[in-house]
């Protein structure tokens, strides 16, 4: 989920602070880890237990970047843009690597280190640690979208989105909640819910070079969905103006009988609204076509390793380190991110957390990634920037302006500063 903005300025003074007692210290190397800021204890237990396990060859130090991605991607690429020593392993959102690696900003995983890397991990999450064939960093969690509904009022839970829209209208004219929660403002979750409807559609934002947009009929068949809903009585009033923690918030309130969101939504309705979690349930993201699987957009941070480290090969090490499967147990069970090591998904205690495990791993096994292009930002931008409101979506005409502002997007260097 895309963290809410936040003041950048005191977080890159805290850092670069913290970043001047970086290097030796007391006769060992200490690796600077710059990760999104995590409240839950679980990457600091990480970087503790590695550095212990390191038996005095590295310490890690765990530093906060901003809440807001915009605001990390922006420190990290003025940092790198100036040949920063200072940092060793950084967490990229998993739309960054194909723009750091071009730059020439983080080191490519190759023998030893890229075999640990891949071993054991799903298939989706290393494509988007890959650019031009080449691993540039290690999924470190992943996330993945699910359709939650309540069960009082949907005994079976739709498996089409046109089957979603006819049970609101039908629980509508009963006079019950109806609306179907989803990210539409402008932003970067418009954009996820475009790229999954389009991939679900049996199409792709790019063409498989990352050269060219590849949109046509699936295109404008994503585009129609977004618009039915967000003209039917499904729509919350609020759409055009809402983001993931709006649309948990609304199911909590009881004002929806559906939810389009991450796993996060789970242990947050059972601890703010029991008498509503006894029937909350989930089940796979809906199809655009019957006979065709949902491929929702994963999300996740994936551990790259700086360019201009001056321990790149002890960074290697600890990066695995901090990721592998105790850590990523960790994280899921106390932070609440999915694991990418496929093997935590059979662990009694990680179904236990998560009973809804078994769907997540089919989502993680079919989903889609954004598109893999240094010039991501500003395709995602014109995404976003046409998509808005979803009620004034033309289907043909907005995916032809698309198509057109991407296509200028392509032409540029993909760095945004």
């Amino acid at each position: 989920m895309r963290r809410l903005r936040a003041f950048a300025v005191l977080p890159l003074l805290a850092s670069t602070l913290a970043a001047c007692g970086s290097g030796q210290a007391s006769g060992r190397p200490t690796l600077n880890w710059y990760n999104f800021p995590d409240d839950s204890g679980a990457l600091q237990k990480a970087a503790d237990r590695c550095s212990q396990a390191s038996h005095g060859r590295y310490k890690i130090n765990y530093n906060k970047l901003p809440r807001a991605a915009d605001g990390q991607r922006q420190q990290l690429v003025r940092r790198l843009a100036a040949h920063d020593n200072s940092i060793d392993i950084m967490g990229l959102d998993v739309t960054w690597g194909a723009e750091f690696a071009q730059a020439g900003w983080i080191r490519e995983w190759t023998g030893a280190a890229k075999q640990r890397a891949t071993e054991g991990t799903l298939r989706v999450p290393l494509q988007t640690a890959t650019w031009k064939n080449k691993l540039y960093a290690v999924p470190y969690n992943t996330n993945t979208q699910l359709l939650w509904y309540r069960k009082d009022l949907v005994p079976t839970p739709p498996k089409t989105w046109a089957e979603m829209l006819a049970m609101a209208r039908n629980l509508s004219r009963q006079g019950k909640p109806h609306y179907v929660e989803i990210q539409g403002a402008q932003y970067e979750g418009l954009t996820v819910w475009f790229n999954t409807l389009i991939n679900s559609a049996g199409g792709s934002i790019l063409n498989p070079s990352a050269t060219k947009p590849s949109l046509g009929p699936p295109a404008v068949r994503a585009a129609g969905v977004m618009r039915d809903l967000a003209r039917s009585v499904a729509a919350d009033p609020s759409l055009s103006n809402q983001m993931e923690d709006q649309n948990r918030l609304a199911m909590e309130a009881g004002d929806a009988a559906f939810e389009l969101n991450y796993p996060f939504v789970y242990p947050s309705m059972k601890a703010n609204n029991p008498a509503l979690f006894k029937n909350f349930r989930w089940a796979p993201y809906p199809r655009v076509d019957a006979n065709r699987p949902a491929r929702p957009t994963i999300g996740g941070i994936d551990l790259a390793v700086s360019a201009y480290s001056r321990h790149p090969q002890l960074a290697f090490e600890a990066a695995l380190c901090l990721r592998n499967r105790q850590n990523q147990r960790t994280a899921a069970l106390v932070g609440g991110l999915p694991p990418t090591l496929r093997a935590l998904y059979d662990e009694r205690p990680f179904i236990k957390a998560y009973p809804f495990a078994r769907e997540v791993l089919a989502s993680l096994e079919a989903a889609s990634v954004r598109p893999l292009t240094p010039a991501y930002q500003n395709v995602s931008i014109a995404v976003s920037h046409t998509l808005s409101p979803p009620s004034a979506i033309k289907p043909v005409s907005s995916v032809n302006t698309i198509s057109g502002e991407i296509d200028d997007a392509l032409q540029s260097k993909g760095v945004i500063p």
